[in-house]
């Protein structure tokens, strides 16, 4: 590895430091979770190391405690994960052109909430090695939780293992604030979906829509309104 892939890699350790702790917190939670719907800890490992979604995996072990079908677990995962299919989209623009296809499929494969927020307020265009980096960190801290959840779940009061989910909300904000206040178009996205995500939970015909499909909805909504009025030209 050359001293520049290695400067990313190291880079995209560093930051996924923070991710990795609010991983951490909140998969021990989930790792309980695990526990009660039959799972041991390698089971728990090797669903958290192949399935990193806190969602995803909550509504897999509903399935999976209630005796669900493979093609009902399958199909779950693909409505509510397929957020990440826009993100993945929408990341190729900040990657290099002539990236090959076996390195975008690597970075895809870890594209969560907070790596995307990351890896987007880079500058462009971003290495795959500072990617690599950030998954290196992140996804070990989120199969830990959950393993350890499973182990020592039941020694923890359940007041402390609620405010250890915080942690995760605070370390988004920390990813999203700082371009936000650089760029005030992405300011006034943050604060228009967190309008649009809470009046959609709100509104009795859109309420009983799962929350997956919500943030899909309005993920292809606010970003086409965001394309026309703020489009980014070819070369940019």
């Amino acid at each position: 590895m050359d001293r520049g892939r290695r400067y990313a890699f190291t880079r995209g350790m560093s930051s996924g430091i923070p991710i990795s702790a609010g991983y951490f917190a909140v998969s021990f939670s989930l790792g309980i979770l695990m526990r009660n719907s039959g799972l041991d800890p390698l089971e728990g490992l090797v669903m958290s190391l192949l399935n990193n979604t806190s969602a995803g995996e909550a509504a897999a072990l509903g399935i999976i405690a209630s005796g669900g079908s493979y093609a009902e677990l399958a199909l779950n995962q693909l409505v509510i994960n397929l957020r990440y299919f826009l993100m993945s989209a929408a990341l190729t623009v900040h990657f290099a052109k002539d990236l090959p296809l076996h390195s975008r499929l690597l970075v895809g494969f870890d594209v969560t909430d907070e790596i995307f927020a990351t890896l987007v307020a880079q500058e462009r265009p971003v290495s795959e090695y500072f990617a690599y980096g950030l998954f290196v960190v992140t996804i070990p801290g989120w199969a830990a939780g959950t393993t350890l959840g499973i182990i020592f779940g039941d020694i923890l009061p359940a007041s402390v293992v609620s405010a250890l989910s915080v942690a995760l909300y605070a370390m988004f904000l920390a990813v999203v604030i700082p371009p936000a206040v650089r760029d005030k178009r992405i300011l006034v996205l943050v604060l228009v979906s967190m309008l649009s995500s809470l009046v959609f939970s709100l509104e009795p015909l859109s309420s009983h829509i799962s929350e997956g499909m919500r943030i899909i909805i309005l993920t292809l909504a606010l970003s086409a309104i965001a394309a026309l009025v703020w489009p980014e030209g070819e070369e940019e």
